[in-house]
């Protein structure tokens, strides 16, 4: 069974009560809608949203079963094969996780998924708050500080980078660019709310 965009984030909620999850998958399912239209998979950015809006489903109930439960869960629910492996392959590496990314959708999450984390609390240390006015050397000063975002694997990054053939330069430049692409949506969103 397929998700609409409704039905995934009714499903992140099932699951997740926190608001730094809740924000976490939008943030992540809106840069991976990016990525699908920059990368040439524009016809699957839906699913590439959906994937990354469910890709943590079960880490705050289940931490100790990240990418696991969530695979219990979606199949309970019927949900498509394709969308339990790829949620689960961004995990890959983790103890019980031997689903390695594949597909070009899969390398992305695996490689974005921290990153934005790290580049989200980079923006956050600025004047404007805002990924607007947040340049590569701002983030790069960032990640070579290892106490900075200490929870945002340097390495999962990295070998997320190398898995797509490109540098961490380039992910960060790429990303930074789909983040700012999201909060000038929700920017936007929010002006025609004020008019």
């Amino acid at each position: 069974m397929a998700l609409t965009r409704e039905q995934a984030w009714d499903l992140l909620n099932e699951y997740n009560k926190g608001e730094f999850h809740l924000k976490h998958g939008q943030i992540v399912g809106d840069v991976m809608r990016w990525y699908a239209n920059e990368l040439g998979y524009g016809d699957e950015a839906d699913f590439w949203e959906t994937v990354g809006l469910l890709h943590d489903l079960d880490f705050e109930m289940y931490p100790d079963e990240h990418c696991i439960k969530s695979q219990e869960i979606m199949r309970e629910k019927g949900l498509d094969e394709r969308l339990i492996r790829a949620t689960a392959s961004h995990g890959y590496g983790l103890a019980q996780n031997d689903i390695e990314p594949q597909h070009q959708m899969e390398k992305v999450l695996f490689a974005i998924d921290e990153l934005s984390g790290l580049i989200g609390a980079a923006a956050i240390m600025r004047p404007s708050k805002s990924v607007m006015d947040l340049e590569l050397k701002s983030v790069k000063k960032k990640y070579k500080d290892k106490k900075f975002a200490a929870g945002c694997s340097r390495d999962v990054i990295e070998k997320g980078a190398a898995n797509l053939g490109w540098t961490v330069d380039e992910l960060i430049e790429k990303t930074i660019l789909a983040m700012r692409e999201d909060e000038a949506a929700i920017n936007e969103a929010c002006a025609s709310f004020d008019a």
